[in-house]
């Protein structure tokens, strides 16, 4: 099974759950933010997603949920379940590996460019895709990479973009699985409706996905297939 972790209800998993319906495996939801608790036993989990939402990693005493979570990570990463973290899983899983998460330079909000360092060539989430993305970015925060972790992408205002520590976990600051319902939910939600140059923005966004589609979801397909033959190696090695 997949497991699916939510942190609020308007950031769900997306393209990626459409994805893993698609290819056949089975898959369930926690949301975190109604009370869901998630599995002690992780035997049955083929693989762990780690989903955004608008807290932050150290506001633990205003969304308790946040440190479960952290405990289970840690729990994940020792028993090396393939894990992607996305946005705020990005940054939960450098925190639970050590690592220092504070403001980034600049909130990311929109359409961004990253570039993929030289040990994201032979990566096993990267193999396939060009030298730079063109990324969805909805993020104030960024993290360290963990001691012991390797730096696959960078951004030119925010540097640290993703990550792998170990085999086969992984945090990318970036939101693949949006679609343009996910886009103008999330201003809908997230922006004060009053505010006409957030009205605009919102719509750009929007506009921006649509002359993007075709090459984004491609994109994201490619990190989706590579994340299926990571779950795949990891079964296979475990048998």
């Amino acid at each position: 099974m997949i497991l699916f972790i939510k942190h609020v209800e308007v950031e769900g998993p997306g393209t990626i759950e459409d994805y893993f319906q698609k290819a056949g495996f089975h898959w369930a939801i926690r949301d975190l933010s109604r009370g869901d608790e998630l599995p002690k036993d992780l035997s049955k989990l083929k693989a762990v997603v780690t989903l955004g939402g608008p807290m932050n990693v150290y506001e633990e005493e205003k969304y308790p949920f946040l440190r479960v979570e952290d405990r289970f990570l840690k729990q994940v990463i020792q028993e090396e379940v393939p894990f992607l973290g996305v946005c705020l899983g990005s940054q939960l899983l450098a925190k639970s590996c050590g690592a220092r998460v504070c403001k980034s330079p600049l909130k990311e909000v929109g359409w961004f460019q990253v570039g993929l360092e030289p040990t994201a060539e032979e990566d096993p989430l990267f193999e396939g895709l060009g030298p730079s993305l063109d990324v969805f970015q909805w993020h104030e925060d960024t993290f360290d990479i963990p001691a012991g972790g390797v730096l696959l992408a960078k951004g030119r205002d925010c540097p640290h973009q993703a990550f792998r520590i170990g085999r086969f976990a992984y945090g990318i600051q970036f939101h693949i699985e949006v679609t343009e319902g996910i886009i103008a939910q999330w201003c809908q939600s997230y922006f004060k409706s009053e505010d006409f140059s957030l009205r605009q923005k919102a719509q750009e966004m929007v506009e921006g996905y649509k002359r993007k589609k075709e090459d984004f979801d491609k994109q994201s397909d490619v990190i989706y297939q590579n994340f299926t033959r990571l779950i795949s190696h990891k079964r296979v090695a475990k048998g």
